[in-house]
């Protein structure tokens, strides 16, 4: 555990000295390759590396004339754990598109739907950010195989596209913000496959490692709401042009799903 929790917690709450220990989580890089992977100016970069150095978070390694800088796994040990909180795991309510797929857990939560569009398309509409926010509802972006979106509850979702093969796989690993503080280094890994199901019509798989039945629970309700949102939307999405519109804001849960939990 670190020796000044506070320090970590607060380098920690800014998103990207998080995508910074991502990039640099099993990997050491100097400070301009980090910069250039970053809509930040180098000096921005800088303070938020200072940042995570003071924190005991990344460690800096000269070579030559360069610095090289590499994340501190094991200052992160055991907070995984400590800083999620109760809700993190709890499914969003008053989401409908979720009975549209069908889901199974088998060691994995398994999720698959069939839509009216063609195989190429179907996959650009997972990895073109503009058609993705379209269907999605929600702003998606995606830059250098980093994604993000923020659903219209305020849970903030990013990851990696670790492998794209178009037209038929992407695996991702990702995290989610949903009241807790996300630490680096244990992201839930996904492999979404995109099948060609006939003449103009394709169906998607996702495949989620889960770790506990909470999870897969989750998972289930998580997933089953972005490939119905899919189904209901890609065909509409992959023919428009122009800015998304997105949903209108809303509490996570119901004020009556609010109540039951307060009750059990």
């Amino acid at each position: 555990m670190p020796h000044d929790l506070d320090a970590v917690l607060r380098a920690l709450r800014a998103p990207a000295r998080r995508e910074i220990l991502a990039l640099i989580w099993d990997r050491d890089l100097p400070a301009g390759e980090i910069a250039a992977a970053f809509a930040l100016t180098p000096a921005t970069i800088s303070e938020h590396l200072a940042v995570l150095r003071a924190a005991g978070l990344v460690e800096m390694t000269p070579v030559g004339t360069s610095r090289r800088y590499r994340a501190r796994q094991e200052a992160l040990a055991g907070l995984h754990g400590a800083l999620e909180t109760e809700t993190k795991w709890e499914t969003a309510t008053e989401i409908p598109e979720r009975s549209e797929a069908d889901t199974v857990v088998a060691g994995a939560v398994v999720a698959s739907v069939e839509v009216g569009v063609d195989q190429a398309t179907a996959f650009a509409a997972f990895t073109d950010p503009d058609v993705y926010s379209r269907w999605l509802g929600a702003p998606v972006t995606i830059r250098d195989g980093r994604f993000a979106a923020t659903m219209e509850w305020g849970t903030e979702i990013r990851g990696t596209y670790e492998l794209v093969v178009p037209p038929s796989l992407v695996v991702m690993s990702w995290d989610f913000e949903d009241g807790n503080v996300p630490v680096p280094g244990r992201p839930r890994t996904g492999y979404l496959r995109v099948f060609a199901a006939g003449r103009r019509r394709a169906r998607v798989e996702v495949h989620q490692l889960v770790d506990s039945a909470g999870q897969a629970e989750f998972m289930q309700a998580a997933w089953g709401m972005v490939l119905g949102r899919f189904k209901g939307g890609v065909v509409a999405a992959s023919r428009a042009s122009g800015p998304a519109v997105p949903r209108p804001p809303r509490p996570k849960r119901s004020d009556s799903a609010t109540r039951r939990r307060k009750a059990v």
